[in-house]
């Protein structure tokens, strides 16, 4: 490892941090994830007519993705990565479960028999990584640096999509792209930026959150920002199945099939966090550490819907942190995990989290979700790319993000279809995956020179 990598790290990955600076450090974390991990639940419910238990909903999905972020960081015996790998609520699975949801409510079931229908087919789903996760090792040629690089940069781009809407305003909002909004976000960036380039440790750890104050503040001084009753539970313990338990094969098929796909979003996750924890990204211990991780997303899986809440995976929001802060040390995962337990226990909390105006949400994650992207390249370019992995990654990028900007593309299918591959990370993956194995790699020149003189 060379002295300049050296030096992009504050703290390592095993290196232990002070309890300020660490707890400082793990909210800008919960930050720049907790609008990821609640919304779901918040489309979810109000699609489906759940809107009467959206604050318990959301309020399971912030415990669930503590405990998940918690025991990826811990990494108890073999499960979990041992890295800052928050989990969440997975945006991967919103069209199937609206699809599976709709399905049960057009047959007459009530709020109570969706939800029971929802979190049994996903508690059955969640065996999926953890099967998988047993046969990472053999798995080695589908999960290459050249398919996960690409799965990283597609993700990150489908994340600056959502960037750039909150930036403008929200979705729906009735003053979006006005000049206000966008210089919000802008402020909160600037702010970021500046402090990130500052030679003083605790600025550029603090970076994100002195953005979004900064934000705040100037949103509250504008009239931007406005402040509204707290509505939901002060305190709520979780219960299992508390809506019962329902399964049906139709309905568990799609959510199968996303869940495998979402694995190989994992795995570009988990391949960007190495790499920005300064861990090797390929060999024994990276095998060792995407078995570990998968094993726990699945885990996470499992005690997010015995909880009533919505799929978890590892969230790439977070890898941009890890880049901003320079803090990689896994000890700052477990207060993660801590501060989004407490989160979900105090449903008011995460109340008060969602009043922060969307142009400086926008702001903040702009450049963490841009990081994303760049990870995602520097991955691909890990190995020499050639013709084959050129025309590999074009094919992927081109038809990924040609379906999610054309999503009608894939009308004159079944709905399944659509749900499934209407996103660029699942279309553009699948594809990678495909060409990788059935594009034969390209001989060097060595070994054909080689070759010459033998003859």
């Amino acid at each position: 490892m060379s002295e300049s990598n050296d030096k992009e790290l504050l703290y390592g990955l095993e290196e232990r941090i002070a309890p300020a600076p660490a707890f400082f450090t793990a909210i800008q974390h919960v930050l720049a994830s907790v609008v990821g991990i609640i919304t779901p639940p918040l489309i979810i419910g109000s699609v489906l007519g759940l809107n009467a238990y959206l604050p318990y909903l959301i309020s399971m999905s912030l415990l669930a993705s503590g405990i998940g972020t918690f025991i990826q960081a811990r990494r108890f015996m073999s499960v979990g990565a041992g890295m800052i790998c928050l989990q969440g609520t997975s945006f991967a699975f919103l069209g199937v479960i609206l699809s599976g949801g709709m399905m049960v409510k057009g047959r007459g079931g009530s709020p109570e028999d969706i939800m029971a229908m929802i979190f049994g087919v996903n508690f059955v789903a969640a065996f999926i990584p953890l099967l998988v996760s047993r046969f990472i090792g053999q798995m080695r040629q589908v999960f290459t640096p050249l398919v996960s690089g690409t799965v990283i940069a597609l993700i990150g781009i489908s994340l600056i999509k959502v960037s750039i809407t909150d930036w403008a305003g929200g979705h729906g909002a009735a003053n979006f792209g006005a000049p206000a909004n966008l210089g919000l976000g802008a402020l909160t960036l600037l702010v970021i930026v500046a402090c990130n380039r500052i030679n003083v440790r605790w600025l550029r750890l603090s970076s994100i959150v002195l953005g979004i104050i900064v934000g705040c503040i100037a949103a509250a001084l504008t009239g931007h920002l406005s402040v509204k009753p707290l509505q939901g539970d002060w305190f709520a313990l979780p219960q299992l199945f508390r809506f019962g338990f329902k399964f049906d094969w139709i309905i568990f098929v799609p959510i199968a099939l996303v869940s495998f796909i979402s694995i190989l979003e994992a795995v570009g996750d988990l391949t960007a966090n190495c790499m920005l924890s300064q861990q090797p990204i390929e060999g024994e211990s990276f095998r060792k550490r995407l078995k570990g991780g998968i094993l726990a997303d699945g885990i996470s899986c499992l005690i997010a819907a015995a909880f009533s809440s919505f799929p978890n995976t590892t969230f790439a929001q977070n890898n941009g942190v890890i880049q901003m802060t320079g803090v990689a040390s896994r000890y700052v995962g477990m207060y993660i995990g801590a501060v989004l337990l407490v989160l979900g226990l105090f449903p008011f909390i995460g109340e008060i989290l969602q009043q922060i105006p969307a142009p400086v949400l926008g702001g903040a994650t702009l450049v963490m979700f841009g990081s994303v992207v760049a990870a995602g390249i520097r991955i691909m370019t890990q190995s020499p790319v050639g013709r084959r992995e050129m025309l590999i990654i074009a094919i992927a990028f081109g038809i990924g993000l040609g379906i999610e900007a054309v999503p009608d593309v894939l009308s004159q299918f079944p709905p399944i279809v659509g749900n499934i591959f209407g996103h660029a990370v699942t279309s553009g993956g699948v594809m990678a995956i495909l060409l990788n194995l059935l594009m034969p790699a390209e001989r060097s020149t060595s070994v054909v020179v080689e070759e010459v003189k033998v003859h």
